[in-house]
């Protein structure tokens, strides 16, 4: 039987359950690949970029079907998806199998991702910026609490990490059975919404942010891959690179729900928000420049983490704004699959720039686009009432 509205909790404790899962697997994915398959680093890549291609779909049709065809049945196919390869690689990790199923998950969870975010704007109890800051609390919650468990499973045995996994996707099937079943929005409010959407004057604002997102996280994977060898040449070691990552997780642990204690404010001055918070994602790269102490890198870190907390959570909350209700989900689809493409694209254009000019004009580089793209938002925004 359908519910009348989605008890928060419920999709709080669902993201905390299906964050921790993925990251039982996606840390390991380079690692496991090169050096327990025997398979290259550009493989690995490769790889690595068709997930990421998959979860760009995944959040593409997930926000058509949440729009189009049923919220609670495009979540529970997602998860659906999740359980299923995570059971596949208990039995099948070999190659080509664990390339094959990875992608698969990529898809799946691209697929509930949107649908997590689009549930956040159909919320009524809490303002939707509340509910974007606590979900984002909730992915990182899970993400540090996966990858620390992932140290001591190992040593058993890869097949232990996709159980662990599956356990975790089997356990937010359960919670999303009893608890999404949500009635679906009548055709003729959905249509006449729709129409209503194809005047919007914020659209062309919610494109040049979702550009600046995905400008945002290309600028964000060189610390989650080309930093690490630049710190490396520097003459620091990776128990350096990876304690970035411990700070990074304590911060946004401590730091996000302050953040969310400030919600009225933080929102009714939501431009502000957006832009000082990508702002600081610049200077993060600016610090990096003149470099060559850990403390430096601390420093950086610190600040990217602060310009992430501010940023990233605001832009779900700018776009539920500036959307009509019937086409919530396909946009908060439109911002997982800009991230995503981030994500894919990030890595290999770092290193392309890195092998041609080096690491320095690439930090540079990447300050002033994200300056400048917000800057043109900012703008823009505006000057539109």
């Amino acid at each position: 039987m359908a519910k009348k509205t989605l008890t928060l909790k419920w999709l709080f404790l669902g993201s905390l359950i299906t964050n921790t899962g993925i990251s039982f697997i996606w840390p390991l994915t380079t690692i496991y690949m090169h050096e327990y398959l025997g398979e290259s680093l550009t493989i690995s890549g490769i790889v690595l970029f068709f997930n990421s291609v998959a979860m760009m779909l995944g959040n593409l049709i997930g926000g058509r079907l949440f729009d189009r065809w049923s919220p609670y049945r495009t979540i529970l196919t997602g998860i659906g998806l999740d359980v299923g390869t995570s059971l596949a690689l208990i039995f099948w990790h070999g190659w080509p199998a664990y390339p094959l199923f990875l992608v698969l998950m990529g898809f799946g969870s691209g697929l509930v991702n949107t649908a997590i975010n689009s549930f956040a704007t159909l919320a009524t109890s809490r303002r939707a910026s509340y509910v974007f800051n606590v979900l984002y609390f909730m992915q990182n919650l899970g993400l540090v609490i996966g990858t620390l468990i992932v140290g001591y499973v190992l040593p058993l045995g890869i097949a232990y990490i996709f159980a662990l996994a599956f356990v975790m996707f089997l356990l937010f099937f359960g919670v999303a059975l009893g608890h999404f079943n949500i009635p679906k929005r009548p055709t003729a409010e959905r249509v006449q919404a729709g129409k209503t959407n194809r005047k919007n004057p914020h659209l062309i604002n919610i494109m040049l942010l979702l550009m600046t997102l995905f400008l945002t996280w290309v600028a964000y994977e060189q610390w989650q891959s080309n930093i690490s060898t630049f710190m490396l040449s520097l003459g620091m070691n990776v128990r350096n690179y990876s304690f970035l990552w411990t700070f990074n997780a304590v911060l946004i642990v401590l730091g996000q729900p302050i953040l969310t204690l400030f919600d009225d404010w933080l929102t009714a001055h939501l431009r502000l928000r957006l832009g000082v918070g990508f702002a600081l994602f610049g200077t993060a790269f600016l610090i990096l420049i003149p470099a060559h102490s850990y403390w430096m890198f601390v420093l950086a870190m610190g600040v990217l983490t602060l310009g992430e907390i501010l940023a990233l959570p605001s832009v779900a909350t700018y776009v539920d704004m500036y959307t009509e209700l019937a086409e919530k989900g396909r946009f908060q689809g439109y911002v997982q699959m800009f991230a995503s493409a981030g994500r894919a694209v990030g890595p290999l254009a770092g290193a392309l720039v890195i092998e041609s000019v080096g690491y320095h004009p690439l930090f540079l580089a990447l300050a002033i686009i994200l300056y400048v793209s917000i800057a043109i938002f900012s703008w823009r925004a505006a000057s539109v009432k």
